[in-house]
């Protein structure tokens, strides 16, 4: 039976890369009902500043799979992106990017290359929760849950198994970030146990970028958190040869989005020049999401047998190697043409039946014993001299509750600061118990009280918690 999903065909390029990767469809027999919507710029521009439509969502959560080309987000005003926006309403949590190399056909430093990297897609920086406390600092709030980090650490090692893969990496550079990438290295190890079948590994995320680019043949599956699955899937997409070959699927417990990971590039738009093949990689994986492995194994092979012949859009295009540079509508012409043969130095795939899978739902833990140890209260202040700020402060000091430190953009000034340390307009004022104890939301209130009594800019604060007695917040230097 057919499946019916929704389609949209973006902006810049976007019609033209989807109205070839449809003809290449229909013509291998994919069996879909299709519902057309309209996202993107002229959404925007028509007043509505979210990009989508009440009726468009809808079709979404109907049909639960949307294959979507790429769309423009205006600058300016305050259009949040729609891309951002779809994968976390929907709860698409894990974003899937295969990249493999196609050498020598396609150039690249790399022939060995076959990296699939698995990105959470809903939190981490992306939360996109951003604030500016002084004239001086603007914040950006880094959330990484528990239930985010089991769900994509969970999804990377059932792909491994259903897709036959050796081993599993984790990116963090938990060495700094000790709390919020810190968890999802605790939640990879904890994980990695249920899988004895699977290797894993974990890298501090620069040196396993700098591998990554430099031998990216050591790697399988690589599992990161959002930000820098971001910036890495696009770097190792390029290093097969080019972004504009590869094609991401978006997976959720109930939906599914399926795009190619490059841009709506408006500066060739209407030209018969985008390559189609990012949004048409991304549409085999929509295909054997939906149970239909069979059309999207012909559809793969005809692709590589047609990469293989040297049938080659301008952005791949390389004299000596291709043989004939083609238009959007040409190129895939001649993956049509080449529907049911296999290429013949390239590697043909063979997908499964049923090769797409649904993991448990999260199961919430037993709360932990929560104890407050403390409060950061940030404060504005244009005083340059650190023990004159620790004077301030300590001027909010309660019998029970005094300052311990005071850090300006995370490094300690006071105590024992140096003079040489450079310091903007906002500080970060620790209060601990004396004596090591719990204390009060109502002795919190009272330094805040004090604060406004002596005209301090208090901006916020950040309560300090333990939970089972596990210290739950960075330290200072020293502490």
């Amino acid at each position: 039976m057919a499946r019916r999903i929704t389609v949209a065909k973006g902006d810049g390029i976007g019609p033209e890369i989807m109205g070839a990767t449809l003809m290449i469809l229909a013509a291998a027999g994919a069996q879909l009902d299709i519902d057309e919507i309209e996202v993107g710029e002229k959404v925007y521009l028509a007043g509505n500043t979210s990009g989508i439509s009440l009726n468009s969502w809808n079709s979404i959560r109907s049909n639960k799979i949307f294959l979507k080309a790429p769309i423009t987000t205006p600058q300016g005003g305050g259009y949040k992106s729609l891309n951002v926006t779809m994968r976390k309403m929907l709860g698409l949590y894990a974003n899937v990017r295969p990249c493999t190399s196609l050498h020598p056909f396609v150039k690249t430093k790399h022939p060995e290359m076959d990296v699939v990297i698995i990105r959470e897609n809903e939190e981490d920086l992306y939360a996109g929760i951003e604030h500016q406390q002084t004239d001086e600092v603007v914040q950006c709030l880094k959330l990484i849950s528990r239930p985010g980090c089991e769900k994509i650490v969970r999804y990377a090692f059932e792909y491994a198994r259903q897709y036959k893969r050796r081993k599993v990496s984790c990116f963090t550079k938990d060495n700094i970030m000790k709390q919020t990438d810190g968890l999802f290295h605790q939640v990879f190890k904890e994980v990695a146990t249920e899988y004895p079948d699977i290797e894993n590994e974990h890298w501090i995320v620069d040196i396993g970028a700098a591998r990554l680019a430099d031998t990216p043949e050591v790697f399988d599956v690589i599992v990161m958190p959002n930000l820098y699955g971001d910036i890495l899937s696009d770097v190792a997409a390029q290093i097969t040869g080019s972004v504009g070959l590869a094609g991401s699927a978006n997976i959720g417990e109930g939906c599914a989005m399926f795009e190619a990971i490059h841009g709506s590039a408006p500066l060739i738009a209407g030209q018969n020049l985008a390559n189609p093949s990012g949004l048409l990689q991304g549409a085999i994986m929509m295909l054997n999401h939906i149970g239909q492995a069979d059309i999207a194994q012909k559809v793969q092979n005809a692709w590589l047998k047609t990469i293989e012949e040297g049938i080659h859009t301008a952005d791949i295009y390389k004299e000596g190697v291709s043989k004939q540079k083609v238009g959007t509508r040409e190129f895939a012409q001649a993956v049509i043409d080449n529907l049911g043969q296999q290429p013949d130095s390239l590697k043909s795939v063979a997908y499964v039946e049923g090769s797409s899978f649904k993991l448990p739902k999260y199961q919430r833990k037993a709360a932990a014993k929560k104890d407050l140890l403390g409060v950061d209260v940030f404060v504005q202040w244009d005083g340059n001299s650190a023990e004159e700020m620790g004077e301030l402060m300590q001027q909010l000091d309660t019998a029970e509750v005094k300052l311990s430190m005071i850090t300006n953009r995370g490094i300690k000034v006071w105590p024992e600061g140096f003079e040489e340390t450079f310091c903007t307009d906002h500080w970060r004022c620790r209060y601990l118990h004396v004596e090591g104890k719990s204390i009060s939301k109502q002795q919190i209130l009272d330094i805040l009280a004090r604060a406004m009594e002596k005209n301090i800019d208090t901006i916020k604060t950040e309560n300090l918690y333990a939970f089972d007695h596990r210290v739950a917040f960075s330290l200072g230097q020293g502490q």
